[in-house]
């Protein structure tokens, strides 16, 4: 028989030991990223296949080279605080699908009241947040009224189709990250055609990803609940980086999240937590939505030790998290600023900066946490040279190179970061105009 006190013990050492987030974490573990599979390219239109070897989307896949110092693939790279880690030893638990474990209630409640909401619920993941909540919402077959490059068309394996039996009718976004309202009031279906799905719902993602982060104001978001609302049917804000939105909008989360029937966000992104995300709603609305959780097999027991984390992150002030993502998104425009002078870099063209690709990165739009661009080299070469230097970006679509900053990134982080592309551009030959690897890179 295993030792179980002796696991708890150790358990608990390690979180009472934490490392530390950003350059210094993965040398403090003592366990540096390894080379688990060859980086995939993305295929013509920037949308192509996984990899042979392991199926992995080449945004996901993990660094080649041994030790990243700069980890800009992503803010779920993040690591879990000090203060996380001293509450999520010390946390309160019970069994929250018998509903008593106390500090995710108080999660549950905190998130609430921050969004103005009547109840919350704490999933695993913001695609399980999006995946119950369009449960709770859409009955089977009806149809689901959301922007062709959001999470839940793109990112989230078709569970719209798979799980919720719902079609989704996909417009294109404008450059701001929004649906056009005119063609979002003509989206709707006939009830009485037989020919036709009913409309369900209306997503929204706030931030917009594919727009390089942009955030939806709370006028838009006004006017796309009251088109919504004038129809019978509901309002979903994919609020991933909800917060971002809020601090970059300089309103508050309650306003923000005013129109809309249910918000899930992410605690694991900018937030910093380990694990988890958040959704808000009505009371009848979290109801239907934990029956989902459960359906899926998302009912967790002594989650308490990881919603704990969560507690911290929505802490008021300097205590809590939110505030501090002012310093991801100056440190964004600053890196776009440096990015922007350097030769070889450009913009990143399609919806993020609609200037066919050709001009050069342009700073101003850059508002949140995001930095979207191309260089006119070949774009894996790139991305592994950079690697060589300690610094890990992503691929991207319609061909761009991602940079998300992150707590854990410094402003010192940014201006090595510069130099290093810089190095690396220089380092490297153009693509030639018109080869066709200016495309598929």
């Amino acid at each position: 028989m295993p030792d179980r006190k002796s696991a708890r013990i150790r358990f608990a050492r390690g979180l009472a030991h934490p490392v530390r987030s950003g350059r210094d974490g993965l040398a403090a573990t003592g366990n540096p990223l390894r080379r688990v599979g060859r980086r995939q390219p993305f295929g013509p239109g920037g949308l192509g296949p996984r990899g042979p070897a392991t199926g992995r989307d080449p945004r996901y896949a993990p660094p080649a080279m041994g030790r990243i110092d700069i980890d800009l693939r992503s803010d779920t790279v993040t690591h879990p605080t000090d203060a996380m880690r001293r509450a999520m030893v010390a946390a309160e638990v019970g069994d929250d699908v018998f509903g008593d474990d106390p500090t995710v209630i108080a999660l549950e409640a905190r998130a609430a009241e921050l969004l103005g909401k009547e109840a919350g619920l704490f999933v695993a993941s913001g695609t399980m947040g999006n995946l119950v909540s369009l449960m709770a919402h859409v009955p089977r077959g009806g149809e689901v009224i959301a922007g062709y490059q959001t999470h839940t068309v793109m990112d989230e394996a078709g569970n719209h189709a798979v799980v919720v039996g719902a079609p989704i009718r996909a417009l294109r976004e404008r450059p701001d990250g929004t649906l056009d309202p005119a063609e979002v009031a003509d989206a709707f279906r006939d009830p009485d055609d037989v020919h036709e799905p009913h409309t369900g719902l209306i997503v929204l993602e706030n931030t917009h990803s594919h727009s390089g982060g942009r955030p939806l104001t709370l006028g838009y978001t006004r006017t796309i609940a009251a088109i919504a609302h004038e129809r019978g049917v509901p309002l979903h804000v994919d609020g991933a980086r909800f917060f971002n939105a809020v601090v970059a909008l300089g309103t508050t989360a309650r306003e923000l999240a005013a129109p809309a029937d249910s918000v899930t966000f992410c605690l694991s992104k900018g937030l910093a937590a380990p694990i988890g995300s958040v959704v808000v709603g009505s009371r009848e609305f979290i109801a239907r939505a934990r029956r989902a959780r459960k359906l899926l097999g998302g009912g967790m027991r002594q989650v308490g030790v990881v919603a704990a984390a969560g507690l911290v992150a929505l802490r008021h002030g300097e205590a809590g998290m939110v505030d501090r993502l002012a310093e991801d998104h100056a440190n964004a425009r600053r890196l776009a600023e440096g990015l922007a002078g350097l030769d070889g870099v450009r913009s990143p063209g399609d919806i993020a900066q609609p200037d066919g690709g050709a001009g050069p990165l342009d700073p101003t739009r850059v508002v949140t946490n995001f930095v979207l661009f191309r260089v006119d080299r070949d774009r894996a070469a790139f991305l592994a040279a950079l690697e060589a230097r300690g610094i890990a970006m992503v691929a991207f679509p319609h061909g761009q190179v991602r940079a998300v900053t992150h707590h854990g990134i410094t402003a010192g982080d940014i201006e090595r970061v510069i130099g290093e592309v810089a190095e690396v551009l220089r380092g490297t030959a153009p693509i030639p105009a018109g080869d066709p690897a200016a495309s598929a890179a």
